[in-house]
C-alpha cells in the first residue's frame, strides 16, 4: 500500500518516517521545491531526538516530491500541514486551504483523505468534507499526537488514533484500517465536530496540569517546602498517576497549547459561556513565564549590581529542551524584558527568530558564561546537566545562577558558593 503525505512540516515528515517503519510505501508532497530538494539529502527543517536514524533505516521506502501529481498512486493520502499561530496564538489555516484546494483534484477516485492538521471544530466539515466529495473521494479527521522533542518515540507508538468522520457508526475504508493496524493501538471514531475538540480538551487538561504543578511549586517555596519532595507523593495517587505533569516550569510554551486556550476563548464568545478559568490559565501562564524576570531582578539587587552594567548568560533559547521551536519561548520573553548591559545566549539547536539589541548567540555553553555577572538556564537541555559546575563558575565574573528546572545539582553549586535560585524549594538560594 502506498501512503502520500500532503505538507512536509513537522507532521508530513514524522508521520511519512514512522509509516514507512510499519513496511509502506510513502510518498510525500510539498510544493516548496527546496525543503522536497533538503529531505531527499536527509537535512530536515525540524530537529528531533531519532529522526536521522529512522531517515537512514527506512528511506528506501521514501519518495519526496514537489508536484502533487506525485500523490496520484496512493491509496491513503493525509494532508499533514503545520498549522502556524500568530503573535495572538490564534490558528492560520489560509496556507492549509490552499493545499487541500489545489491537491485533491491530483488524487485518484475512490482514494480515501485524512486531515490531521490541527484545527477548530468545524473546519473539516466545511473546508475539506465539500470538495473532497466532489473529487470522489472519502474524507477523515484524525487528531495528530505528537509532541516536540519526542515526536519519534509518539509517531512510533501512538498511545491511541482519535478519527473524525460523518458517519461514526460506518466502517472506516480497509485502507484506512490497514494503516491503523500497523500501529497496533486503540482507534475512537466519532463525529467530526467531536474529534477536533478532543484535541483541545486533551491540550487543556495538560494546560491545568502544567498552571497547577507551578502554583504549587511556587507556593512551595513560599512556605518552606519542597516541590520535589511533594511530587512523589502525587504519582503515587492513583487518580493523578506516574505520568502525570509535575515538573515545574515557566508557564505554557510552545504553539499548540497556547492556541487552544485562544481557540476555545473565540468559539463560544458571545455565547454565554463562563470563561474566567481559561482566563485565569492564561494569567497563571505569563505569571510563570515572568519567574525568571522576577528572579532576575531580584538577584541583581541582593548582589547590588546595577543592570546597566550586568552581564547575562542564557542557556536556552527553545520553549523547552528537545526542540527547534521557540514559539513562546521563555527564553525569548526573558532576552527582551530583562535589562542588562550585554546578554550572551546559547541553545544546542534553536536559533533566536528574530534580532534582539543586546543579545549575542554564541557557539557553546561555556563561551557564554565567560565574563558573565549571571547565569540563566531557560530550558533543561541534557547538555546542560552534564556541565561541568566548577568549570562554568570559573569563567564567570560573578557566582549568581537561576536555574528554575533543577538542571544543576544542587549539590555541585553549593560546594562552589554560587548564589542559586530554583523553582519550588522554600530556600532562597543553594
Amino acid at each position: 500500500m502506498r501512503v502520500g503525505f500532503a505538507g512536509l512540516t513537522h507532521l508530513g515528515i514524522l508521520y511519512g518516517m514512522a509509516t514507512a517503519a510499519q513496511g509502506m510505501k510513502v510518498c510525500g508532497f510539498d510544493s516548496n521545491e527546496k525543503l522536497v530538494a533538503d529531505l531527499k539529502k536527509g537535512k530536515f527543517p525540524v530537529n528531533e531526538p531519532g529522526l536521522r536514524a529512522l531517515w537512514q533505516k527506512f528511506r528506501g521506502r521514501v519518495e519526496w516530491g514537489s508536484q502533487p501529481a506525485l500523490l496520484e498512486k496512493c491509496d491513503l493520502v493525509f494532508f499533514s500541514l503545520d498549522v502556524s499561530t500568530d503573535q495572538k496564538d490564534r490558528s492560520d489555516t489560509r496556507p492549509l486551504e490552499v493545499l487541500i484546494r489545489t491537491t485533491l483534484q491530483s488524487l485518484r477516485p475512490g482514494a480515501t483523505v485524512v486531515l490531521i492538521s490541527q484545527v477548530d471544530p468545524g473546519f473539516s466539515r466545511r473546508k475539506l468534507i465539500p470538495f473532497a466529495e466532489k473529487c470522489g473521494l472519502e474524507a477523515f479527521y484524525q487528531v495528530e499526537t505528537l509532541v516536540f522533542g519526542r515526536a519519534v518515540e509518539r509517531a512510533m507508538h501512538p498511545e491511541r488514533f482519535i478519527v473524525g468522520a460523518r458517519d461514526p457508526q460506518k466502517a472506516l475504508p480497509p485502507e484506512f484500517q490497514r494503516w491503523h493496524r500497523a500501529f497496533g493501538c486503540p482507534v475512537l471514531v466519532m463525529g467530526l465536530e467531536s474529534a477536533e475538540l478532543s484535541k483541545i480538551a486533551i491540550n487543556f487538561f495538560l494546560v491545568s496540569s502544567v498552571c497547577t504543578t507551578n502554583t504549587l511549586a511556587e507556593a512551595s517555596a513560599m512556605v518552606g517546602a519542597d516541590w520535589l519532595q511533594i511530587a512523589p507523593a502525587l504519582r503515587l495517587d492513583a487518580r493523578i498517576g506516574p505520568k502525570a505533569y509535575l515538573s515545574p516550569g515557566l508557564g505554557v510554551g510552545g504553539g499548540n497549547l497556547p492556541r487552544d486556550l485562544q481557540t476555545l476563548r473565540f468559539m463560544v464568545k458571545g455565547k454565554g459561556a463562563d470563561l474566567s478559568l481559561v482566563k485565569g490559565w492564561i494569567q497563571a501562564s505569563r505569571h510563570h513565564r515572568d519567574w525568571a524576570v522576577r528572579t532576575y531582578r531580584t538577584a541583581l539587587r541582593r548582589n547590588k549590581i546595577s543592570s546597566s552594567s550586568a552581564k547575562v548568560a542564557v542557556w536556552g533559547v527553545a520553549y523547552k529542551e528537545d526542540t527547534s521551536s521557540t514559539k513562546n519561548s521563555p527564553a525569548v520573553h526573558f532576552l527582551t524584558s530583562a535589562p542588562a548591559k550585554l546578554k550572551k545566549t546559547y541553545d544546542p539547536v534553536a536559533i533566536l527568530p528574530r534580532r534582539i539589541k543586546g543579545v549575542r548567540q554564541v557557539r557553546s555553553a561555556l563561551d557564554s558564561c565567560r565574563g558573565a555577572d549571571v547565569l540563566v538556564i531557560l530550558a533543561p537541555w541534557k547538555q546542560f546537566r552534564e556541565m561541568d559546575a566548577a568549570k562554568t563558575l570559573s569563567v564567570m565574573k560573578r557566582r549568581i545562577v537561576i536555574d528554575p528546572y533543577q538542571v544543576l545539582k544542587p549539590s555541585d553549586w553549593r560546594k562552589s558558593r554560587a548564589d542559586c535560585y530554583t523553582l519550588g524549594e522554600g530556600t532562597p538560594s543553594c
